[in-house]
């Protein structure tokens, strides 16, 4: 896989003294990857150039 969005470092600490997974982080990249995805898609739609949190 690519270089992921998200830092799995920060993940340990967001978790509250939880254990975290070794592939939490890629499900995440996923997820959040989609949620761009469909955000850029969204902004175009729109005909703007920037994408905005409205989009997510």
């Amino acid at each position: 896989m690519s270089d992921l969005l998200v830092v799995r470092a920060k993940l340990k600490d967001v978790a509250g003294g939880l254990n975290v997974s070794g592939d939490l982080a890629e499900a995440l990249d996923k997820k959040v990857r989609q949620l761009l995805s469909d955000g850029i898609e969204r902004a175009k739609a729109n005909k703007r150039n920037t994408l905005m949190a409205k989009d997510i």
